[in-house]
């Protein structure tokens, strides 16, 4: 039994990819789950964050400004050649720092409490922001309007990205034992993302299925996600660099919540623009990867 939980920890991504594709047909009818799983894995993982270790700094708040005006001034310098791309640049580009960032950034020798303190910020700014320019970037059909479509939009996702903070600040204040029970289940949140990844992908490939569009598309948004994902993580390690938190600035601007990303394309921006966010996982794993590996190999801790 040990065997086969080591294998499904160490193989989670690409189990999921399969079982997502292989299955989309059943899985696909399991999306209305996605955002109720995000809500649970972002609540046990704001449990487990001490409040006293939350520290603000310009660091961050350049960081957000990054985050929120990047995608808007690449979304304006990119739709006239193609929108599809535009939109997946975006998207990536505006959501919030992924959870297990924080431990990808311990292992390299980064600043986790840094990280962590930016992932609070960086959840509020998407939730505040995706309201404001997805009406923008992508008006609703049936003739919605700007202020409706807000209005939407902000009732979804704001109490997804926020309430799971505010719930775990109320439960550590009034409710101490519940919450430190939530923050001991992270292995829960772990098999969660796992889960959310396979629904995603299978909802990803039966747009690919089923959508009219041209295959060729799909190729473009993964390349076009490969490509912004090297940015980000150039363009946080640049800014990190200038503060001392070289590593913590890419691992913060680069490692998304890319699970999010799919969820928010496939709900309110053109669903096949869920293949680039999706590919997005793929690539910032990779990354990921390549750059354990190289720790391993030249240690440098003292890139915070």
């Amino acid at each position: 039994m040990k065997i086969i939980i080591d294998l499904v920890k160490n193989w989670t991504l690409p189990l999921a990819i399969l079982l997502g594709a292989l299955g989309f047909p059943l899985w696909k009818h399991f999306g209305f789950f996605v955002p109720y799983f995000i809500f649970t894995m972002l609540l046990l993982t704001f449990c487990k964050i001490p409040v006293s270790e939350l520290k603000f700094s310009s660091f961050h708040f350049l960081l957000v400004a990054l985050q929120i005006a990047g995608s808007l001034v690449v979304f304006i310098i990119l739709k006239p050649f193609d929108i599809l791309i535009a939109e997946t640049a975006t998207v990536c580009i505006m959501t919030p720092t992924g959870t297990a960032a924080a431990v990808i950034t311990r292992k390299l020798g980064g600043n986790a409490a840094s990280l962590t303190s930016y992932m609070i910020l960086s959840n509020l700014a998407t939730a505040i922001a995706a309201p404001l320019l997805f009406p923008f970037i992508h008006p609703m059909s049936g003739g919605i309007g700007f202020t409706e479509a807000f209005f939407i939009i902000s009732q979804k996702v704001f109490p997804l990205l926020v309430l799971p903070f505010v719930l775990a600040l109320l439960l550590r204040r009034f409710l101490p034992v519940v919450g430190t029970r939530l923050a001991k289940w992270q292995e829960a949140a772990f098999y969660l993302w796992g889960l959310t990844l396979m629904i995603v992908i299978a909802r990803t490939v039966d747009t690919l299925v089923n959508e009219p569009a041209d295959k060729w598309a799909a190729i473009w948004l993964a390349v076009a996600a490969f490509l912004v994902c090297c940015l980000l993580f150039t363009a946080g390690k640049w800014l990190g660099k200038l503060y001392g938190q070289r590593i913590t600035g890419g691992q913060a601007l680069g490692q998304k919540n890319a699970v999010l990303a799919a969820w928010l394309s496939q709900t309110y921006l053109n669903p096949v623009v869920a293949v680039g966010a999706s590919a997005y996982i793929v690539w910032q794993n990779l990354f990921n990867a390549w750059q354990l590996w190289m720790e391993r190999r030249h240690p440098q801790k003292d890139l915070a």
